[in-house]
């Protein structure tokens, strides 16, 4: 069988220039301010440092502004509450973002409930989640947005589909898990969620239409755990001996799948635009 890759990296430039055309005649041609994206980056991790400079790129690329407030190792939760506070109440930030994650000594879930709902563009504010799953309107997590947005422009049809997700994180497992199940023409599958404690999880993989995997473990789903023709979404990035791998073991999945997404390439770059897109909404609200 011959497999199509879904080029994220394509897709994604297109709908950075359809967002740049959106601030060009909506905003800049009215004279308006241009939209801005605030980050907070806490510590030295060495990951979050690199996503969030390619957040900041993005930015760059669309014409948005960004503002990224980096505070040291071993900062004091009261600290980052005070910064979050400041984005809250700027008139000149439209959305922002915290980036996880975050150091062990500081309250996650603390965190997130300090964001104004109406700047959180990341989608994790429990009233966004909350809508999200009530089918209203809301900023959903980019990375589950990226993967409809991928799945819509390749017009590949969700409806009627059994897609089955490995991997229950509140950032993709479970937002994808509602936006796939929604009553909407983006949705209308019928979805099991797993994780990588499901006992037997070959027997849900391999009866999957569309698989998407987000546990974080290289090269967890094999070939041998799909049917013939199944959609792989690979959700999972990894820096394994000079090499990046995502959460499918690529090699023996790609000439069995239909359709599958490479890494790097794939939701990365979805994900990131998705972000923007969201940060663009929130500035054409805050108008």
């Amino acid at each position: 069988m011959t497999t199509q890759l879904l080029d994220g990296n394509l897709i994604a430039k297109k709908i950075r220039n359809e967002i740049s055309k959106i601030i060009e005649e909506r905003i800049l041609n009215k004279n308006k301010r241009i939209p801005h994206l605030g980050i907070i980056l806490t510590g030295n991790h060495s990951s979050s440092i690199t996503y969030v400079n390619h957040k900041i790129k993005e930015c760059q690329k669309i014409g948005i502004e960004s503002s990224l407030i980096h505070l040291p190792l071993n900062s004091l939760e009261e600290e980052l509450l005070e910064e979050i506070k400041k984005m809250n109440k700027s008139p000149l930030i439209d959305g922002f973002i915290v980036q996880l994650p975050l150091e062990k000594h500081i309250n996650q879930d603390k965190i997130i409930l300090s964001i104004n709902p109406k700047k959180d563009v990341d989608g994790f504010h429990p009233e966004n989640f909350g809508k999200m799953a009530l089918d209203m309107k809301a900023f959903f997590p980019a990375t589950a947005l990226g993967i409809l947005t991928l799945l819509e422009r390749y017009k590949i049809k969700i409806y009627g589909k059994h897609t089955v997700i490995i991997g229950r994180s509140r950032i993709v497992g479970r937002p994808i898990s509602i936006l796939m199940s929604r009553k909407n023409y983006l949705g209308n599958s019928t979805v099991t969620l797993t994780h990588s404690q499901t006992p037997n999880i070959e027997y849900y993989t391999k009866q999957a239409d569309i698989i998407i995997v987000a546990v974080g473990i290289p090269r967890f789903l094999k070939g041998g755990m799909i049917k013939r023709g199944a959609i792989v979404i690979d959700v999972g990035i990894h820096n394994h001996e000079k090499k990046i791998l995502g959460d499918v073991d690529f090699d023996t999945v790609y000439g069995k799948a239909s359709y599958i997404t490479p890494v790097p390439g794939g939701i990365g770059p979805m994900t990131r635009v998705m972000l923007l897109k969201n940060t663009l909404i929130a500035a054409l609200n805050n108008r």
